[in-house]
C-alpha cells in the first residue's frame, strides 16, 4: 500500500480521518501520542490547521440543500491534496510506522496498511516472540557498562531471528523499579547484541537496573515478553 493510499481521497471519509487523527495525536498523559511517535511540535501545528480549514468547510458541505456549492466542494478537494502532499515531503505517516512505540492502535488510527503489515508479519514470523533476553553486564569503569545479550539459540551473542534490535528500559538507582512500567525508566534500542551504556558523572557505586526484550521496529506486535530485572553495580 502506497502512502498516499492511507490518507482516504473522499470527502466524508477524510473528514473522519482528519478529525479523529488530530485528537489522536494530541491525546495522551503526559506524554502525548505525537511526542511519543516522534512528531515535532511543528508538524502537530501544521496537522491541526489542516483540521482548523476544513471543519468549517466540511459543516456547509453536509448541508445539500442550503451551503453545499461547487466551491465549498473544491476547497475541501484542495486541503485533502495540501494534506497529501505534506505528507510526501515530510513522510510523516513512514516515521510514524517506523516509530520504535508505534502500536497497533497507532497503525489503524492513520490507516497504515494492515494487509501489508500482515504479509510482512507472515514472512518475519506471525506470532509474537516467546524467546526471553540472556544478558550478560560487565562494569568497565568510569560510568559504562557493558551489556552483551543472547538468546537460547546457539552460544553467541546476536539479535534474535525475527527480531532487528533490543529494547531496553533502564535506570541508574539505588532502589530498583518495581516492575518495567514503573516511573523513571528510560527507553532505548541497540540493533547490535553487544553495546555499552555509558551512564555518566556521579553514578560510580548506584545499581543499573534494566530490563531488556527482543523488538521489531517494523512489527512491534512481535515483541517478546520483559526479562527479568537485572542489575548491576556501576563502577
Amino acid at each position: 500500500m502506497t502512502n498516499t493510499a492511507r490518507i482516504p481521497r473522499s470527502i466524508n471519509q477524510f473528514d473522519e480521518y482528519i478529525t479523529t487523527t488530530t485528537a489522536y495525536l494530541e491525546a495522551g498523559t503526559p506524554t502525548t501520542n505525537a511526542t511519543r511517535l516522534g512528531i515535532t511540535e511543528e508538524e502537530v501545528t501544521q496537522w491541526k490547521s489542516f483540521n482548523t480549514q476544513w471543519s468549517p468547510l466540511y459543516a456547509l458541505y453536509v448541508d445539500k440543500k442550503n451551503s453545499r456549492t461547487t466551491t465549498v466542494k473544491d476547497k475541501l478537494l484542495k486541503i485533502i491534496s495540501n494534506t497529501v502532499d505534506f505528507n510526501k515531503l515530510s513522510h510523516f505517516l513512514d516515521r510514524i510506522a517506523a516509530s520504535v512505540s508505534v502500536t497497533i492502535d497507532d497503525l489503524a488510527m492513520f490507516h497504515i496498511g494492515k494487509g501489508t503489515l500482515d504479509a510482512e508479519a507472515r514472512t518475519v514470523g506471525e506470532k509474537p516472540i516467546q524467546e526471553s533476553v540472556s544478558v550478560t553486564l560487565a562494569p568497565l569503569g568510569g560510568n559504562v557498562v557493558s551489556v552483551k545479550c543472547r538468546s537460547s539459540i546457539g552460544s553467541r551473542y546476536s539479535i534474535y531471528p525475527g527480531a532487528n534490535c533490543v529494547q531496553y528500559l533502564y535506570m541508574v538507582s539505588e532502589t530498583p523499579p518495581e516492575s518495567e512500567e514503573a516511573p523513571g525508566l528510560k527507553m532505548n534500542i541497540s540493533t547490535k547484541a553487544i553495546f555499552n551504556l555509558s551512564l555518566g558523572a556521579g553514578n560510580i557505586g548506584k545499581f543499573l537496573y534494566i530490563y531488556l526484550r527482543w523488538y521489531n521496529t517494523k512489527h512491534p506486535e512481535l515483541a517478546s515478553p520483559w526479562s527479568k530485572l537485572e542489575n548491576t553495580i556501576v563502577t
